[in-house]
This record gives structure tokens, sequence and C-alpha cells, in this order.
């Protein structure tokens, strides 16, 4: 088999590329790459602001959709991912947030051995380069991985902030270290103006090695067995099929949607889903493609005076100057993430800690979604629960791996997700109502004054609600013998050899944080598990 490698990775997103980057840096081996999408040349990727044009380019972005739930208010939405090197690492918001220790002790105690908190740590720090304020015994500052402070701080955020803090919310600087609960500004994976991107900071760097074979707009079709052996991938590139072998291992990397249909579409995973579809039974694996979870937001919207928003920033004359300024300082509007300020705060005054999240920026798209800037000068608010626990699936519609897969994810069907989202809409209106933030509120606009019951606020919630993009759960993690388990605590698909899933997939319970942060440290720790290293040694504070 002149194609052969000792490893095969399906996907060049957030973990595939910290999986490579790390398996190319041990000289273990030869690993060869599949990635469906595109190189990463679209400049729209590395320009912060210019994410909203990701957003709706089918080029870059798979740009999936949900299908219409009573959550939605019957709507489908669309799930984009990206579709080139870095994955949604490449089109998301920029905000680096890891989650709440609890949420990663959960996993330990329901069956993920080795991921508590003081487990997972090390590894989050390994990957991290820290330029800001920070407590190094939970930061780290000599990772690959650069987060970044916003370098000019923003008088309504500023505003927003007081307000916060005089209902009792603390400012907290560093909402990634000893404590998450209350409110700062984002922290994001920017440096110098630009996006750091999983793939400049890892994939690339392996590419210079002469270990790694990258190939592009590769679509893998189905993963080959022997046995109950992976041994290798059909894939398609160019409308040409090719095969390529694995000595060692197959490792999936292609996210909370992709992998779950891969693994579908090739023979592992419910009996009678495969049965329906037409695909032989490799291994029965009833786990596959359940537990999808996702954060949903409700947004609202606000007019502002006394101050200028990014909305009269980027438009006309300002625009050029806001150019102008990127150009050679690589500041201003355009260096921004979408979000400004993150505040992590309870629904019930006797929690332990945070269940609920408010998002503010200073600027306003219609109806709330990431488009077209509106005309007036505005402010979004982004309000949802941390960890929802309504759960959807990932279905395979046929054995056509070209067919997009049945999305659902039962946005707001538990009832406890459903009285929090009304709670987050409600301390979001109080944030905004503030005495401080009052000099420059004018009104709301969206959902308006008019809706104050919380049939009504839900209600705006379903007919107008939207993902936050963190879909998770599908390939889950666990006790070997649970049904819902898909892999082990190696990331070993239970029932096949040398087959992992290194990506947000695995995650068993969403942690109260955007996703991307979990995936870098996935990739990290799945590497050493692949190499068969010793864990990190776990960090106890």
């Amino acid at each position: 088999m002149a194609d052969t490698f000792n490893y095969i990775i399906v996907g060049a997103g957030t973990a595939g590329s910290v999986v490579t980057g790390r398996l190319s840096e041990s000289g273990q081996g030869t690993i060869c790459v599949l990635e469906a999408g595109p190189p990463d040349r679209n400049p729209f990727i590395h320009i912060p602001a210019a994410v909203v044009y990701t957003l709706n380019n089918p080029k870059i972005n798979w740009m999936y959709k949900t299908e219409p739930s009573e959550g939605t208010g019957g709507r489908s939405i669309i799930q984009s991912r990206g579709k080139t090197l870095g994955g949604s690492g490449s089109i998301n918001g920029h905000i680096y947030t890891r989650g709440h220790r609890s949420d990663f002790d959960a996993w330990a105690a329901n069956g993920c051995s080795g991921w508590s908190y003081a487990e997972v740590l090390p590894y989050f720090k390994r990957n991290e380069r820290r330029i800001g304020e920070g407590d190094d015994r939970y930061r780290g500052r000599n990772g690959p991985f650069t987060i970044t402070d916003i370098e000019e701080p923003d008088a309504l955020c500023e505003a927003f902030m007081e307000g916060a803090q005089s209902l009792g919310i603390p400012r907290n600087p560093d909402y990634n270290g000893a404590s998450q609960d209350g409110i700062g500004y984002v922290q994001r994976s920017i440096d110098k103006g630009l996006r750091v991107s999983p793939a400049r900071t890892f994939l690339y760097p392996a590419l210079k090695r002469g270990n790694v074979d990258l190939r592009t707009h590769s679509h893998v079709m189905e993963i080959i067995f022997k046995g109950k052996r992976a041994v290798g991938v059909r894939y398609q590139r160019g409308g040409i099929e090719e095969t390529v072998f694995a000595r060692q291992e197959v490792i999936l990397c292609g996210g909370a949607i992709a992998s779950p249909q891969l693994l579908q579409i090739s023979g592992i995973g419910p009996s009678d889903l495969l049965n329906k579809i037409g695909v032989p039974v490799i291994h029965a694996l009833p786990g596959v493609g359940e537990n999808l979870t996702d954060h949903y937001a409700a947004r609202m919207v606000s007019r502002i005076h006394g101050l200028k928003t990014i909305n009269e920033r980027v438009r006309g004359l300002n625009l050029i100057k806001e150019v102008l300024r990127y150009v050679f300082t690589r500041r201003g509007a355009l260096a921004l993430t979408p979000t400004l300020v993150y505040c992590f705060w309870k629904s019930m005054e006797n929690l332990d800690h945070g269940d609920i999240q408010v998002s503010f920026t200073p600027a306003s798209y219609p109806e709330g979604i990431w488009s077209g800037l509106d005309k007036f000068p505005g402010a979004t608010i982004a309000c949802w629960q941390q960890r929802p626990r309504s759960r959807g699936y990932v279905r395979a519609r046929s054995s056509d791996p070209f067919e997009y897969p049945e999305l659902q994810p039962n946005y707001l069907k538990d009832p406890e997700d459903q009285r929090m989202i009304v709670a987050a809409m409600r301390l979001g209106r109080q944030l905004m109502n503030s005495e401080s933030f009052a000099p420059y509120f004018d009104q709301e606009l969206w959902p308006g004054n008019l809706v104050q019951s919380d049939e009504d606020l839900l209600t705006h919630a379903y007919q107008t609600g939207n993902t936050t993009y963190h879909p998770i759960g599908t390939c889950s993690m666990g006790a070997t013998e649970s049904p819902e388990t898909v892999v082990d605590s190696q990331l070993r698909v239970i029932g096949i050899e040398r087959l992992r899933v290194v990506d947000a997939s695995i995650i068993p319970k969403m942690p109260a944080a955007n996703t991307n942060a979990a995936a870098l440290m996935i990739g990290e720790k799945a590497a050493d598990m692949v190499l068969g290293k010793r864990p990190l040694a776990a960090t106890e504070l």
C-alpha cells in the first residue's frame, strides 16, 4: 500500500490542527490530513470584524440547517461550521472562554476518567500564550495560541459594566482564572489585529517539518475497516475517489456534525438508523449522533444616544478612517470582536455559581443577527443559559456522504432552559436600565416595551432566537457501559480498534463557555494519548 501513513486525521479544524501539530512535533511517524474545504486564504477569515462575512459564505462555511422545532417558532436555523483550514476556529467570533471548573469535574464524575478540572488545566495552560492580566496558576504564558485583551476600553461598555456592579455583579478581569462569575471584557484569539487561527498556529508549522501531507478539497466518504479495525479512509478530491491507509490510527476531527455523520455512513451507529439508510452495520453504537447540545440565545436591541457606537464608526467617511487606521495600526473597529463584554451570573440567588450569561456589544444588527449594521446608534445584548438541558441529534439521511444530515438541536425543549433564558433576558434588561447606563439608553427597540410577561419574553426567544454556534456532544465521552457513550476516556470509539474522535463532539455536557477553547484543550490532551505519553500532572488549586 503505497499511500500509507502512520496517522490519518480527518478534518483540519481546531482540534485537528492541534493534534496534527503535536504529532508532527514528536517526529513519531507520518501524518495525512484530509480537509474538505479550501486553504484559509480568504482575507475575511483574518480580519476580526470581517467574521460577519464568513457566516454566509458557502465556500468556507458548511452552512448546515437545523430542522424546524417549537423552540425556534417553526424556523430552520443556519448552523455555521468552518469549511477551511482551522475549521470553525477560522470563522468564529474569536472569544476564548474555558468554562467553570465544575463543568470538567462533572465530566470526570460521570465516567470521564482523567478529565477533571485539575487534570485538564495543564493542557489549557500548555496551549496558551496569555497576554494580559491573569494568575499564572491558571493561565499559560508560553504556549503557541495567543489570547489577548481589547486594547482600547469602550465608554459604552464601561457604563454597561458599571451598571452591573451597581447591581452587585463584580467586575472580573479574568473569567478564565480562579472565578468565572462577574462581568468583564471578553478575552479573544486576536494578536496584532489579526485572528489567531488554529491552522496558522499548529498546522502551518507542522507542514514545514516534512512529515505531514495536507490534502485540501478532500471530502472523506467512508472509513475503511478490516473486521472491527479502522485501517484507512476513502475520499473524493476533484471528482476522483482515492484511498489512504493508516498503520496506526484514524483520527476523526470533523466536529459535532460531520464526525457522527461519517461514523454512521461508515457503519457505526444506531442499528435502526443504519438499516434505514441502507448501511451495513459494522458495529452497533446507539449513542452516535445523539446528545446534540447547543447554546441558544435571545437577542435584544436598543437605541443609544450621547455616545458613538460601532454602527456610526463604520459608515461613510468614518469607515474610510477605520480602514486606514486598521491598515496602519491594526487597531480600531475592524480589530474588534463582534461581542465585547461577557456577564456570567445566576438566575437564582441561592446558586453556587452562574447558570446564565448576557453579552453586550456597542453595535446592532437588523433583528439581532450578525449581518449588516443598523443605521442608527445601537447596542445589542444576547442572553442564554450556560448549560442547556435540551438534547437533540444528528442523523444521516442516507448513505450519501455529500447529503447533509438531519440536524435537530431541540432548542428550549426542556422547561429549565425556558426558565433560564427568560431569567437571562430579565437580567439583560436590568443592566440596560441601570443608573450608570441611563445617560446613553434611549429605548429598547426589539422586542420593545410591550413585551413584558415571561410568556411574551419566551415567545420572543422562540420566534427570533438563534444559535451561538456551539454544538457538542454527538460522539459523547463517558463510561463504556453506558448506551449513550461513543468514545471512552482515551477518545477511542467503543468496540472499534485504531479509531478515535478528537473534537467538540466528545464533550458529554456543555461547559459554561464558547467551545473553541475546549476544542483546543481536547486536541492537546488527545495528542498525548495518541503518542502514549503520560498525562501532564494534575494541578490542584
